[in-house]
């Protein structure tokens, strides 16, 4: 089985071209941009080429028919978190049912960061952000959110027989935007409002990008930086990412709340846009562009909509102090007001139990199940899942 990298134009299309052929028999898929899934392995595209590198391969049988892929990277920012284990991360793994085929794509992968001072490998992971391609699909395979890979079932099996083993789970959990919350979340919010103006909660304008980007980079720092694998974000980027987000957002799914005008908390949600995509393509091409514009007018019209919260977050002041529960009830009220029925919330790490009985408290349920692998090098070491966050 020849292991190729992918060095060319046309080894990057099979790469891409691979998962047609996966889900044909899988109707809940829905494919990612192909652009999209360039720019992850483009240094021109993709800042984390600045503190790493990225390969990927693709794999054939005997008469040349791609039957795998991978891809392999090491980011020099996140790899030393743990400075007892250096650690690099696989991706991007799509394979037939062959669990020959599967070890020969995890073997290269492990040889590739041995090579580079790794001592354990994620997988399957992104060579970026952790808000998208993150995570084994393990449970829950209904369609995918954007950003986020769908996996035949059999995957777990393939990852789980060559030895990796669960590091953590992160969960999308669902609600209906409508269900009652419980009385002490508008207890919370009654509280706060008595003590306006040193308390608001508002959505971010889209006539201020500026604002956007610092209050977020504010809180994600506060809130999330330090966290094992999470780096602190450079304004910059934050910058970067509201720019990226303009096409699509919808200003009233961006909320934030503060204290004499200090940002203290974010709940950050979008269109799911798979929900037009899926009525796209792959290639967004003029034409696809088009058609996703006169998608995107039809969804926006619907009063049946679906929303996936990227990103909640509060500083570490004011956690466990009903600033959560003030900002969901400001946010749930426009929510229902736009027109948003259903809301997924991703991303939501097994690790952090605080974030789970919040969701638990607004009466949502974990919908789908993604599971974050590690294989260590050493057999014999001892292996540890990720800390729980205290």
């Amino acid at each position: 089985m020849p292991l190729l990298e992918v060095n060319s134009p046309t080894r990057a299309r099979q790469f891409r071209d691979l998962a047609e052929r996966i889900y044909q028999q899988h109707p809940n898929w829905i494919p990612p941009l192909d652009h999209e899934l360039e720019a992850v392995f483009d240094p021109k595209q993709n800042a984390n080429f600045k503190h790493g590198e990225a390969i990927r391969w693709i794999l054939t049988n005997d008469t040349g028919e791609v039957i795998g892929r991978v891809a392999a990277f090491v980011n020099q920012q996140t790899a030393y978190a743990d400075t007892t284990l250096p650690t690099g991360g696989m991706g991007f793994f799509e394979c037939i049912d062959d669990q020959a085929a599967a070890n020969t794509l995890f073997e290269a992968s492990r040889a590739w960061l041995a090579g580079r001072g790794m001592q354990a490998m994620d997988g399957p992971i992104n060579f970026g952000e952790r808000d998208r391609y993150w995570g084994l699909l393990v449970s829950g395979f209904t369609e995918p959110n954007y950003g986020m890979f769908y996996h035949p079932p059999y995957y777990q099996q393939l990852f789980e027989s060559y030895g990796f083993q669960t590091y953590f789970k992160q969960y999308t959990c669902y609600r209906e935007v409508a269900t009652q919350l419980h009385p002490s979340f508008s207890n919370a919010a009654v509280r706060y409002a008595e003590q306006y103006p040193a308390f608001q909660f508002r959505h971010a304008s889209k006539r201020d990008p500026e604002k956007m980007a610092r209050d977020f980079h504010h809180v994600y720092n506060l809130a999330w930086a330090n966290h094992s694998g999470i780096a602190a974000m450079p304004l910059e980027k934050a910058r970067e990412l509201v720019r990226q987000m303009k096409p699509v957002l919808d200003e009233r799914l961006l909320w934030f709340a503060y204290h004499n005008d200090e940002p203290i908390a974010f709940f950050v949600s979008l269109p799911e846009l798979n929900q037009i995509f899926r009525h796209v393509g792959r290639n967004f091409n003029l034409w696809n562009k088009l058609r996703f514009l006169w998608q995107k007018h039809r969804y926006e019209q619907r009063t049946d909509k679906k929303l996936f919260g990227v990103i909640f977050g509060v500083v570490p002041e004011w956690q466990g102090k009903g600033v959560e529960s003030a900002l969901m009830v400001h946010a749930r009220a426009e929510f229902m007001r736009a027109g948003y029925t259903e809301i997924e919330m991703n991303w939501i790490g097994d690790f952090n139990p605080r974030m789970l009985a919040l969701t638990r408290s607004i009466g949502a349920r974990i919908y789908k199940t993604h599971v974050t692998y590690r294989y260590l090098f050493d057999r014999q070491r001892p292996f540890e899942r990720s800390p729980i966050i205290r």
